[in-house]
């Protein structure tokens, strides 16, 4: 049986260890690509993992290039590649630099791997994820963000060490725009089949919430010199999985939502369906008052988002 073809652009620390946790869980053989101007690093760092199969015990094959033409009819993409903010970038010049890349990497999967699912992590990721479908010109089913998995993944490991719980025993739910607009779903969040409302109280409950929320930047900052990326690679391996393997996964994306939530054409984070056509189905819940209005002001800024992206663009 043939193996799927993962490949995955952007060869830095989120793209390499999504290249490392689908290896080692022999998702199907993996392109990691990187920009010219990285000349070897990608094969270096390619030829590191395929070393580490002898001892792991896994038989994917992994090559690392600058030529888009090795990604050629890949199953998957994973679209790792921008810059991180620096000291004194502003917001937009981030937008406006990361767009003219996603937009770059978007011309070159749509000559190359025209049947590909794509999976976005470029930040910010609304705004990312609405410009490759839009110069891709793929259907809206096979280009998605990663967001939902890693915000929901962060949540449920706050909650577990709250209550000195397996996080395997936590369920949750956040939907939204990725960042500070992230909207939980306390009604979609249970521990051991309890809800969360009756194990931890509000305020301490939206304390946790605010702490996810800021997860990304806390990481920032004891970093000092980069950001999170186990995690955030963790979270595309589960997606490339949902994929590859047909698993029918009920997780969180950023998906193109039109009727849906009444969101009229934005890239928002739902509950999706996710297996080897991409997103085979959109979940629309029954929102609370408070929840539909926090839904509603995290779309309002990823519309805003997109906007401004638009016009830096033009």
């Amino acid at each position: 049986m043939r193996r799927a073809k993962i490949t995955i652009i952007g060869a830095g620390n989120v793209g390499a260890t999504c290249a490392h946790w689908c290896a080692a869980a022999e998702l199907g053989d993996i392109v990691l690509l990187d920009i010219p101007m990285t000349q070897d690093m990608p094969r270096g760092k390619a030829l590191d993992l395929m070393q580490a199969s002898p001892i792991v015990g896994f038989d994917s094959k992994i090559i690392g290039t600058n030529d888009y033409a090795d990604s050629a009819n890949s199953d998957v993409i994973v679209v790792t590649a921008g810059i991180p903010r620096k000291p004194g970038m502003s917001r937009d010049d981030l937008l406006a630099t990361n767009a003219k890349i996603v937009t770059s990497v978007a011309e070159n999967i749509k000559a190359t791997s025209p049947n590909a699912v794509v999976i976005v992590v470029s930040n910010p990721l609304d705004a990312m994820v609405q410009q490759m479908w839009k110069v891709t010109g793929f259907d809206s089913s096979k280009v998605l963000g990663q967001a939902g998995v890693l915000d929901t993944a962060r949540y449920r490991t706050f909650l577990a060490m709250e209550l000195g719980v397996s996080v395997e025993d936590v369920s949750a739910l956040l939907m939204g725009g990725h960042g500070d607009t992230m909207v939980p779903m306390p009604s979609c969040t249970s521990v051991g089949g309890i809800p969360v409302t009756q194990l931890i109280p509000a305020a301490r409950l939206e304390e946790i919430v605010d702490r996810t929320r800021k997860g990304g930047a806390e990481i920032v900052s004891l970093l000092k010199t980069g950001s999170a990326y186990y995690a955030p690679a963790a979270a595309c391996a589960q997606m490339v999985e949902a994929i590859v393997r047909d698993k029918k996964r009920l997780i969180p994306v950023a998906a193109l939502c039109n009727r849906e939530y009444g969101v009229g054409g934005y890239y928002v984070g739902v509950p999706v369906v996710l297996g080897s056509r991409g997103v085979e189905k959109i979940i629309e819940l029954q929102l609370t008052a408070t929840e539909k209005a926090a839904f509603q002001s995290s779309v309002d800024a990823v519309k805003s988002l997109v906007a401004t992206m638009d016009s830096l663009l033009a």
